[in-house]
């Protein structure tokens, strides 16, 4: 009897909760433009409920949240929009995950739904944009009411619904519908949009399929609904890489708002479909944009990763046996690599790290190696440390600016293949990691391990130069605007193409690239890499960072990108190597 009465009161709470979310007509009676009969304003859930009644369901609606906490309240709201093709309002879930956490994290929120499903005789996205633009009047009027910043609107969206989301956040001056009332001389832009797998954005899918080239060809472009007004707003982009609502999509997005110059981030994960992945990610674009309040004072990588600790050995080799170092320069540095092995080693692969130093130093004890190397001896995977050529050869020598650096990472992949057994480590589990210029000569290693860099001068280099994976940080050089400088057009010109030294050869490995949005260097480096990787049937990873400059992780706020990147990284690596 007792249990009985414990579920009922359970009943009626759950009940209690339901009813709790307050919801709010978006238009006044018989002012709705472009009504049509057949369609409905209701999540997936509701429709699907015994007896559900569609006459009672007409109008798009808000649905309020709960207030969040006073102690965690950040004076910001998001609205939630759910995806379903403009069929529909389907992803229930996602839109309580959303209200959950995010109310968890200080934000009001108000779930949006749309009409659907799509209009007849009209373009497929029009009424729930008309739904929209009122929608987000709705609560920017209702903000003093509701105790929240009238300019600290946000929305996060999914699928078809993100492709609204990118209306609402570049065609706010566009007006989706003539004026009903008072209410509609309130402004609509929104002020940041967390875009997840948006549909329909290029040319080859805009009238509602999926993307029918996948994105590709010289004709496809973005579909020119979207007009990226003088309101366009920060946001970030995050897409599965082989979603057939073509990933190309937000690349295209990401790159014009960078020719505009507004904040952004473009996430793209490897071997990921249609779906909202990583929210983590959402969260740390927020707090790095200010969203969430005030941000932290940044701290020092070299600082948080001081310990060698968790290295059991370290042994120091030459790169090159004496005498034999190909295209010598009197004036640059002696290449060496040093082995760091773990106390605990939990993995047979090896990771190789260098770093940045545009070709005229390198330090391999500095903050683009070190603090990568202990947090991968940490997790158990042994590192090798690359101390490379430089300065740049000679002018007089003729050969390019990277040419000796590369002779260096061959033989170096070579020698760490050849002795990898010795060690009890697999040869053929190999990855290369280099930050700025190591990161153009990541993408040398890369893409090009088939071109001979050197002559051969021992039985070692018999063996192949070719890796299983790459990670590139912030990588320079990488287009022809900035093939030896910063990027002049910040890589978003049609001109900026990749630079001829990179194969993209039959080897080519997957990679990991990672950039800061406001790097001098342009990101645009690595996101043109990833397209034509995507090109090439090779899925990569892809993180910018919004606001972030060149070596952004050197110093970095607690709960950003740029502090949690060295974890991140190690996440990637442990995943090429199938480690728990």
């Amino acid at each position: 009897m007792k249990t009985k009465w414990i579920i009922l009161l359970l009943s009626i709470f759950s009940l209690l909760s339901a009813s709790a979310l307050e919801r709010v007509p978006v238009w006044p009676k018989g002012k709705m433009p472009n009504a049509q009969s057949h369609q409905i304003a209701a999540m997936t859930d509701e429709t699907g409920k015994e007896g559900f009644n569609a006459d009672k369901h007409r109008t798009a609606y808000l649905e309020w949240g709960e207030k969040p906490a006073a102690a965690v309240d950040n004076d910001a709201c998001m609205i939630l929009i759910s995806g379903g093709s403009y069929q529909n309002c389907c992803d229930v879930g996602l839109i309580k995950m959303w209200r959950e956490e995010l109310t968890k994290l200080g934000f009001q929120t108000v779930n949006f739904v749309y009409r659907t499903p799509r209009p007849v005789g009209l373009p497929i996205y029009q009424t729930a944009w008309e739904d929209g633009q009122r929608a987000v009047r709705m609560v920017r009027n209702e903000a003093a009411k509701r105790g929240y910043d009238p300019e600290k609107i946000g929305v996060i969206s999914m699928s078809a619904g993100s492709h609204l989301a990118l209306l609402l956040a570049t065609s706010s001056q566009t007006a989706a519908y003539e004026k009903v009332d008072k209410l509609d001389d309130v402004p609509c832009h929104i002020n940041w949009a967390v875009v997840n797998a948006p549909a329909y954005v290029t040319t080859d899918g805009e009238t509602g399929t999926r993307a029918t080239r996948d994105g590709y060809g010289i004709d496809v472009k973005i579909s020119d609904v979207f007009k990226f007004d003088a309101k366009t707003c920060p946001m970030t982009l995050q897409h599965g890489g082989k979603d057939p609502y073509t990933p190309n999509g937000s690349t295209l997005v990401y790159r014009k708002l960078r020719e505009m110059k507004v904040p952004a981030e473009l996430h793209l994960y490897p071997d990921k479909g249609h779906g909202a992945f990583g929210f983590e990610r959402t969260i740390e674009f927020m707090r790095q944009m200010g969203f969430m309040g005030e941000l932290g004072k940044e701290e020092v990588l070299m600082e948080r990763y001081a310990s060698d600790d968790a290295r059991a050995d370290k042994i120091l080799q030459d790169v090159w046996p004496e005498g034999k170092t190909p295209s010598f320069q009197e004036h640059q540095c002696k290449p060496y690599i040093e082995w760091h092995m773990p106390k605990n080693l939990k993995s047979k692969g090896i990771q190789i790290i260098y770093s940045g130093g545009s070709y005229t130093g390198n330090d391999p004890d500095g903050f683009e190696v070190a603090p990568i190397r202990r947090h991968l001896n940490e997790l158990g995977i042994t590192v090798v440390t690359l101390k490379y050529r430089t300065p740049r050869p000679s002018k007089e020598s003729g050969l390019a600016k990277h040419t000796t650096a590369w002779q260096d990472l061959q033989r170096t992949v070579r020698l760490v293949r050849s002795q990898a057994e010795g060690y009890g480590l697999d040869p053929n589990n190999i990855g290369i990691m280099g930050s700025s210029a190591g990161g153009h000569l990541t993408l040398m290693g890369v893409t090009s391990s088939r071109h001979q860099a050197y002559l051969p001068i021992d039985e070692v280099d018999k063996l192949p130069c070719n890796v299983q994976w790459g990670v590139g940080i912030y990588p320079a050089y990488a287009l022809t605007d900035g093939a030896d400088k910063n990027n002049t057009t910040g890589g978003n010109a049609d001109s900026a193409v990749l630079v001829p030294e990179f194969s993209f050869d039959l080897d080519t490995a997957p990679m990991y690239l990672v950039h800061g949005d406001a790097d001098g260097w342009a990101a645009m480096n690595s996101v043109k890499v990833w397209e034509k990787m995507r090109a090439m049937g090779i899925q990569c990873e892809l993180h910018t960072l919004a606001l972030r400059p060149h070596c952004f992780q050197r110093n970095a706020a607690p709960g950003t990108g740029s502090y949690n990147f060295v974890e991140r990284i190690g996440e990637y690596v442990k995943g090429r190597l199938k480690m728990e």
